[in-house]
This record gives C-alpha cells, structure tokens and sequence, in this order.
C-alpha cells in the first residue's frame, strides 16, 4: 500500500484547482452568444467551454442556487453537461454545512454518480479533459460530502 500522507494535502489542492477550473471552463460551453440568456437562472449548467459569456453565465447560475433560501436545485437532476460545467457540485461545496442530512445524501449520491455519467457522456461533445475535471471534481465533492456526513449525521 502506498502512503500518501503528503501526497494527499497536494492532491487535494490540484483537484480543488482543477475543480475551480471546471467551473470557469464549464461556465462556457453554450451556443450562442444572447446576453439575456445570463437571466435564465440555470443556463449555466449547459455551458462547458470557456468563453466570457459562458463563465458568466456559470458564475451566474452558482450564485442564484447558493442563495436559493428553500435549495430547490439539491433535488433536480442533473446532466452529464452539470457534471461537466462543475456548477451544481460546486454548489453543493459551497453550501454543504448549511445542507440538511438529507440534502447531503442526494449531494454525494450526485457526486458518486458523476464519475460514470461523464464517461458515459461520449457524443455529448465534451473534450476528454473536461470529462477528467469533472471526474476529479466529482470524487472532491463527494468525499467532502461523507466527511460532513460523518461529523453531523447519525447513520
């Protein structure tokens, strides 16, 4: 077995890295460029590539779901684009101390499918590197997810 003591606080700054990458270059795979499109409050999780319009339009559906008061976006499904854009895993991140038990358990069930959904992906026109960041963000997320878990729910 390897020891990956040190290896892992490194790791785990290159996922989080990559994972803010996803989110910046998730934010950018839309068709089009309608600047009215930024208004419709989940537009960002269908943007993958990197252009302005689409990290825009990600940043934007991040900070609509972070401060969506009654989280109505934990129990929509998401596609293998969500998954490759970052926004929703990012979301649950962002908001898992805040999440109910419950809420923590679709979030990681979320995270721990997303591995096979961006793989399964492969004619949805995503770059095999955008697939590997979301697999990478994925397994960050959801290893987040089961620690907060640990801490405050009861099994």
């Amino acid at each position: 077995m390897i020891d990956l003591g040190c290896a892992a606080g490194s790791a785990r700054r290159i996922v989080t890295i990559a994972a803010l990458g996803v989110v910046a270059v998730g934010l950018g795979a839309c068709s089009g460029s309608q600047p009215e499109a930024i208004s419709e409050p989940r537009a960002g999780l269908a943007c993958i590539d990197d252009s302005k319009h689409c990290i825009d339009q990600r940043q934007s559906t991040l900070h609509s779901m972070v401060g969506d008061r009654d989280r109505k976006w934990v129990r929509e499904s998401a596609s293998p684009h969500a998954y490759a854009s970052g926004v929703r895993l990012f979301a649950f991140k962002t908001k898992k101390k805040d999440l109910s038990c419950e809420e923590l358990a679709v979030g990681r069930r979320e995270a721990d499918a997303g591995p096979g959904v961006l793989r399964g992906a492969g004619g949805s026109g995503m770059t095999p590197a955008q697939v590997s960041r979301g697999v990478m963000l994925a397994g960050e997320v959801s290893k987040e997810l089961s620690n907060e878990m640990k801490r405050r729910c009861k099994a």
